[in-house]
């Protein structure tokens, strides 16, 4: 019972730790309960304490799950709650994982305060890649606001920022519960610890100086986001078509009256085939030319792949004379949204899976020229996944535009956990990320990951604000994940060490 009681506070603590609630600092805390609570434990009991941490965690940061599948998906509740909960366990296995991976190490006579950092950073990884990757609120991301500590980020990614975190929970976890002797030992990782933030901190206040200073000599120039505001249950009905289009029309001719450079509207702005040359068509360039701007948009597109017609969802650029001057194609795309993975071998998941599009993914991270730079696009669930950031980065790109359609996830924590993520793309790349949602939040986050600017949620508005467009080269642009696999060799090696104790011994085996 005690065992339960306090996987179940550390999944509490990590919730309060993530958007909506956003107490950065409880994340600093949080694992300890399930760390004390590992002591006494084999490595099976050890594995369902973290699974248990984990789902508490996981139903609480994605409820939201059950009312896109329910009220957009048409699941009946009675399914729509299991599938949050089946995500929601799969997620915890990562957790559970990282629980009975520090009994395992425990068994070779390593603590945790070793070994759970470098787990903890193996796993958050492995989420972020397997089964096409679920990045989602990695534990680096409730840090979004700690401005100093997330500069580690250009360096080794967001996951440095997860490894620290572990690292401040072990090390403090070591002085619980433990006599004299116990306690002399955990002052070496203590002050590891400290050392390490305390160095971490230090690099983030001087790069965001250093940053600061390199972009002093760049142009500002002004950025517009129109956010619409267009009900998702009426977005697609053909009879609203000219009100969106209106709506976006006139936001857009008032922002014109400040002269902005760039002017942005969200993913699938358009509900309609662009391409097609009608009137509809005709509307869209006519603003960009009666606005005198650039302007960037998301609408659903077609193209013939292998004898078939297929949909996919693209970014669209417009001169200000109305010339169409280049498109993206959204790469990754969203599993059970956007297309059904994995169909041969699950037949029966379409089934479930009712209404869900069946689009084609784009082929590569080309930069479009805009007003003479280079341009690169995060649509919606893309500004999660820092390997995609990073390859715009790796292509030149001196900005990132994130279009995105949130009035799926309603008056929900999503909007904000999804903005939460996207501020890493700006910091581990060193460029302004500007972003234009449907209902918000719409922002504007510099190259050091500060939100300069943000819509309310579900408000028919337009933000306006400058930005700099502008790369500064990054170590993680350059060579990506580097610390996660230095991570994975260090784990081995401490795995492997001579003289260990087995990982199997009597005691792991009860």
């Amino acid at each position: 019972m005690k065992t339960a009681s306090l996987a179940v506070l550390t999944g509490i603590l990590l919730v309060l730790s993530f958007p909506k609630f956003g107490h950065w600092g409880v994340a600093w805390v949080a694992l300890i309960p399930l760390l004390v609570a590992l002591r006494p434990l084999t490595f099976t009991s050890a594995l369902l304490a973290g699974i248990l941490a984990g789902f508490v965690q996981y139903v609480g940061l994605m409820y939201w799950v059950t009312h896109v599948v329910v009220h957009y998906g048409k699941l009946h509740m009675a399914l729509g709650v299991p599938v949050m909960m089946l995500l929601a366990l799969y997620l915890s296995l990562y957790t559970g994982l990282l629980a009975g991976g520090v009994v395992l190490f425990r068994n070779r006579g390593i603590p945790a305060v070793a070994s759970a950092p470098l787990l903890w950073t193996c796993l958050e990884y492995a989420k972020s890649m397997l089964f096409t990757g679920f990045p989602w609120e990695n534990l680096a991301h409730s840090q979004f606001q700690n401005l100093p500590l997330i500069q580690l980020a250009d360096i080794t990614g967001s996951y440095g920022v997860s490894f620290l975190i572990v690292l401040v929970n072990a090390a403090i976890c070591a002085f619980i519960g433990t006599d004299d002797g116990g306690r002399r030992k955990a002052l070496t990782g203590a002050a590891v610890a400290v050392l390490l933030v305390s160095l971490t901190t230090g690099y983030g206040f001087w790069r965001i100086g250093d940053i600061t200073t390199r972009f002093e000599a760049v142009p500002r120039r002004t950025v517009a986001l129109i956010q619409g505001n267009i009900d998702q249950s009426i977005k697609w009905d053909p009879t609203f078509q000219k009100e969106t289009l209106r709506i976006y029309r006139d936001l857009s001719l008032q922002a014109a009256k400040e002269s902005p450079q760039l002017i942005i509207w969200p993913e699938t702005a358009t509900p309609f085939m662009f391409q097609n040359r009608d009137e509809l068509h005709d509307a869209v360039v006519d603003t960009a030319k009666s606005t005198g701007t650039w302007l960037i948009f998301g609408s659903p597109s077609y193209t013939r792949h292998e004898g078939e017609l297929r949909f996919q969802n693209s970014a669209f650029v417009l001169s200000p004379h109305g010339e169409i001057v280049g498109k993206y194609n959204k790469v990754h795309l969203v599993p059970y949204g956007e297309y059904v993975p994995l169909r041969p071998l699950f037949p029966f998941i379409e089934k479930l899976a009712v209404g869900v599009g069946d689009f084609l993914a784009g082929t590569g991270f080309d930069p479009v020229t805009v007003a003479g730079k280079p341009v690169g696009f995060l649509i919606c669930y893309e500004g999660i996944f820092p390997e995609i950031g990073r390859a715009w980065g790796r292509n030149d790109a001196s900005l990132l535009v994130n279009i995105t359609n949130d009035a799926w996830f309603g008056m929900t924590s999503a909007p904000f956990q999804h903005l939460s993520m996207t501020v890493f793309r700006a910091v581990e790349n060193r460029l302004y990320v500007v972003r234009a949602a449907n209902t918000g939040v719409s922002a504007i986050i510099d190259a050091t990951g500060r939100i300069t600017a943000q819509t309310d949620l579900f408000a028919r508005t337009f933000l306006q604000g400058p930005v700099q467009i502008h790369r500064a080269q990054t170590f993680y642009t350059h060579y990506g994940d580097l610390f996660v696999f230095s991570c994975m060799i260090a784990l081995l090696v401490i795995f492997y060490k001579p003289g260990g104790r087995r990982p199997w011994s009597t005691k792991f085996r009860k």
